[in-house]
């Protein structure tokens, strides 16, 4: 993909004129946006119930991540196990979405998509960890 630079010339005190660069602003931005961390299901060693909506789970050895689920998703929180699937037949889940949390309830299997996925930081993890 191409990118138009756009540069215009912008007044400046004294009669003279100055170039500005548009790009040289979208570079920086792009600069200050998290880069797109993701892992393999594989990966994924253990989970914490967050009550319906919300469950941690830990990615390898110190990887932690908060996943919030597309409303209640019932039995979540009572489960022991569940299994993290990624959609569109990826073998791997990104930061933002891309999964689903599957379940055994009282009346079968359920599914519940995940709406967001996000890293936990080490004093959410400590945090957390202290109140188990």
């Amino acid at each position: 993909m191409n990118k138009l630079m756009v540069s215009c010339l912008v007044p400046a005190m004294g009669g003279g004129l100055i170039v500005a660069s548009v790009a040289g602003e979208e570079r920086a931005a792009a600069s200050q946006r998290p880069a797109r961390e993701c892992f393999f299901v594989r990966q994924v060693n253990g989970f914490t119930s967050r009550g319906n909506e919300e469950i941690d789970i830990r990615v390898g050895a110190n990887r932690h991540y908060r996943l919030t689920l597309t409303g209640y998703c019932p039995d979540v929180d009572f489960s022991h196990r569940v299994a993290l699937r990624a959609r569109g037949g990826s073998s791997s889940v990104c930061v933002g979405g891309d999964a689903e949390i599957m379940t055994r309830g009282p009346t079968g299997p359920q599914s519940c998509f995940v709406d967001d996925i996000r890293r936990l930081s080490p004093e959410e993890v400590t945090a957390r960890n202290r109140r188990r």
